[in-house]
């Protein structure tokens, strides 16, 4: 069984550890990687095969890794180089085309850039605002390559900001971290990394390679919203609002904001019949509480 079923994970990180735990419940066998020795260590303990992996490091015996794999995903964000999986690994994940059932990409809808609070699906131009949005452009360009080239079935998965069990709202309120910076009209997507999970395991049951899906919820919603609600959940006073041109932010975090748009989820509920277990802040904080 568990050569049938084998999962690859370049990155193991937040989202893609949750993925694998789901997977290996069910008895899958995962494989992946880390970017350092401890991270590596601390994943063998884990029942997972790993190997370091990251710009500098490419996996130093891709057969062991890639070998009976039927699985892949890949979490590994481009930098400016370009994707590293890609640059050292594409060769050997296009030779094993023809055993590969499933191949998929986290990328971002940062891709589709600043709409103006307006609304995008799949089918939206991708109009990057940022340098990292382009480079996500550029690296999604490259994984269907392998599909149209070699056969690889790719899929491509466009992440809004994500949360879950120790990386949400309440933590940010309970360590004294959390601020309600307010820009007039600015929404923000999100999404759940449970269901995260579930929408990988049904497009695992249904491939349709070369194909991109949207992954948030039900409702885009301005950021100090989802701090207010949280501290109503722990039942502390919100901090005050601060507005954006007064913010001291960090470039990344400012980087944010530049883009305000509303995302579809339409697709991965009508092509892929995923039900969201978290279609709003609201639920997701709930339960995490």
């Amino acid at each position: 069984m568990s050569d049938m079923r084998t999962l690859f994970c370049f990155g193991l990180g937040y989202t893609a550890s949750a993925f694998s735990q789901r997977l290996m419940a069910q008895g899958w066998t995962v494989r992946g990687t880390g970017r350092s020795e401890a991270k590596r260590a601390e994943l063998t303990e884990q029942g997972i095969a790993a190997w370091v992996f990251d710009r500098d490091r490419p996996l130093g015996d891709p057969a062991a890794a890639l070998d009976s794999v039927t699985h892949i995903l890949s979490s590994v964000p481009p930098d400016a180089a370009g994707d590293p999986v890609l640059d050292h690994h594409g060769t050997d994940i296009a030779a094993r085309s023809a055993r590969l059932q499933w191949v998929g990409y986290l990328s971002t809808t940062g891709v589709y850039g600043d709409r103006d609070g307006g609304l995008v699906d799949e089918k939206s131009d991708r109009r990057p605002a940022t340098v990292r949005g382009e480079r996500r452009v550029t690296a999604e360009d490259g994984w269907c390559g392998l599909w149209r080239d070699h056969g690889v079935p790719a899929h491509l998965f466009r992440l809004a900001g994500i949360y879950g069990p120790g990386r949400n709202a309440l933590v940010t309120v309970a360590r004294g971290e959390a601020r309600r910076i307010v820009k007039p009209g600015q929404i923000f997507s999100r999404i759940h990394v449970d269901d995260i999970s579930a929408a990988l395991e049904a497009s695992m049951a249904r491939p349709n390679p070369g194909a991109a899906y949207n992954l948030c919820d039900d409702e885009a919603a301005p950021p100090q919203d989802v701090v207010t609600y949280a501290c109503g959940l722990l039942g502390v006073d919100a901090p005050p609002e601060v507005p954006f041109k007064e913010a001291d932010l960090s470039d990344m975090a400012r980087s944010f904001y530049s883009e305000n748009k509303r995302v579809s989820n339409h697709r991965i509920k009508h092509e892929l019949g995923v039900t969201l277990t978290y279609p709003d802040y609201r639920t997701g904080l709930e339960a995490l509480l």
